[in-house]
């Protein structure tokens, strides 16, 4: 039986990706990939069939980022629509307009752990310090002490790193892998309390 050429698209729907990963793939060297003379990519039907048998339980992160950070997203959004933030004695001390501003809080401390990530902590320390004093600046702005600032940051931090490692246990994301991500997460997120403390001391000195 002739084995049959299929065209990007064609490879996509097979591995049950989009086509620019299969293109990234492609670049990578990670999936095996032919050209036309007019320079088109083309695969062979069985070498994508063994591919993705191969490769299904160890795709990781840096294969596919974009995916996983959108579904983490997702993840952290429906934990904190699940009444979670009700449920917290420092929430129900703020009014609409603080708890709307709260409810922004994870968004900032996502994209700062994945700038933190994708930089290999070259810009942590801006990073965590702006996220602090953001966090500090908004708790001190809203009469809440530092005992609760403290309590808002972990809870979305928390929120944050239990959506992270649920992605990446049902992603089959290999366990070294997450390991070492899990670290990363928690030395920044340790510097931005760290940075939200030394913030709100300050403005406390000032008052």
């Amino acid at each position: 039986m002739t084995d049959e050429w299929l065209s990007l698209s064609d490879a996509a729907k097979i591995l049950g990706v989009h086509p620019s990963t299969v293109r990234l793939w492609s670049d990578k060297g990670v999936l095996p990939t032919h050209k036309t003379q007019g320079g088109h990519r083309r695969y062979k039907q069985s070498e994508i069939t063994l591919w993705a048998q191969s490769y299904k339980r160890t795709r990781t992160s840096s294969i596919e980022p974009e995916h996983m950070m959108q579904e983490v997203i997702k993840t952290v959004r429906m934990q904190i629509s699940e009444g979670r933030l009700q449920a917290e004695s420092w929430y129900q001390k703020l009014d609409e307009d603080a708890r709307a501003q709260y409810r922004q809080s994870a968004r900032s401390l996502f994209h700062g752990l994945m700038t933190y990530i994708a930089t290999k902590g070259e810009e942590a320390d801006s990073e965590a310090y702006a996220i602090g004093y953001e966090y500090a600046s908004r708790a001190h702005r809203y009469s809440l002490s530092y005992v609760d600032a403290a309590r808002a940051f972990l809870f979305f931090r928390n929120v944050l790193i239990e959506s992270v490692m649920k992605v990446y246990g049902d992603a089959n994301v290999p366990s070294g892998r997450t390991a070492e991500t899990f670290g990363k997460m928690h030395i920044f997120t340790d510097e931005i309390l760290i940075s939200l403390l030394q913030t709100y001391q300050s403005l406390n000195a000032v008052r």
